[in-house]
């Protein structure tokens, strides 16, 4: 399978019916450092957290064997893909806020709910891990 490798920014040409109108969007220049990593980790963490909620589902204790297994493998993962996720909005924040701040301040709050969670997933490995 061919790598496909980030093109040059362009301008782009619009059709006459949208000239005038505001961006649509704004080009990525960096790739963020687990971008071709992404999908293969949060799949992993998505099982392992599969099969943590259904063994919790089916009675067994929060600080079972199999339950801490799944959050050692999988909470560092699913940290470490949203950690990805957060700086790639963080920097598409910053990329629209010349351009329409309007849009800018919008990821700006997404990038604060994004932190929001990632303290959440601390609290709650924690908490099972410590079970």
């Amino acid at each position: 399978m061919p790598v496909l490798d980030r093109q040059a920014v362009r301008e782009p040409v619009l059709p006459p019916s949208l000239q005038g109108l505001p961006p649509r969007s704004v080009p990525e220049l960096r790739p963020t450092p687990l971008q071709k990593h992404y999908i293969n980790l949060s799949v992993i963490a998505l099982i392992c957290g599969a099969i943590a909620i259904t063994a919790l589902e089916m009675g067994v204790p929060l600080g079972s064997p199999l339950v801490k297994l799944c959050v050692l493998i999988g909470a560092p993962l699913l940290f470490a893909t949203t950690a990805d996720a957060g700086l790639r909005i963080w920097r598409s924040a910053w990329a629209w806020m010349p351009v329409n701040p309007g849009r800018g301040l919008f990821r700006l709050a997404w990038f604060g709910a994004t932190v929001v969670l990632l303290v959440i997933l601390v609290a709650a490995t924690w908490t099972v891990l410590t079970a």
